[in-house]
């Protein structure tokens, strides 16, 4: 199970791990696509790690088919993400302090579907991701998404 281990500077104690997340809206730009992790039942933007070989965009693409079913095309940088003040706790025990991208994406085709990483799957409003369990730093990227900031915010 991955879990949010937080601290001061606990990224010391971590390897980094660079990954990609996908912001991707409904036709009406109204619901913020979500999955639900198998791992430890949180939602939470589809994306995940950069694989040897791949540029960030082509990972992010990836991860979003992997995980929803559907084929994605990155529109734009919304932000880089490197908080070291928390990391990733995996079940393994590896413990990861992230550094990830966040993209906005367009569906491009693929069917909305679940896989072994996802146990539900859906677009969401603003309101009823607030009620939702939502991994608190996946809610930074969310707000940072919907600012439609020109430049890429750095965090």
């Amino acid at each position: 199970m991955a879990k949010l281990v937080y601290g001061e500077r606990i990224g010391k104690q971590a390897k980094i791990r660079v990954g990609c997340s996908a912001i991707m809206f409904d036709d009406a730009r109204e619901k913020i696509l979500l999955t639900r992790r198998t791992d430890n039942g949180r939602w939470c933007l589809p994306g995940g790690g950069l694989d040897p070989g791949e540029n960030a965009a082509e990972a992010c693409v990836r991860e979003v088919r992997e995980e929803t079913g559907l084929q994605a095309e990155v529109t734009r940088l919304i932000g880089v993400y490197t908080d070291p003040n928390f990391i990733v706790e995996y079940a393994d025990g590896n413990q990861h302090q992230i550094v990830a991208m966040s993209f906005e994406a367009r569906p491009t085709g693929g069917t909305l579907s679940l896989s072994d990483e996802t146990t539900d799957v859906g677009y969401f409003s603003l309101a009823e991701i607030k009620t939702m369990d939502v991994m608190e730093h996946h809610l930074t990227r969310i707000d940072d998404a919907l600012k439609r900031q020109a430049a890429a915010f750095i965090r």
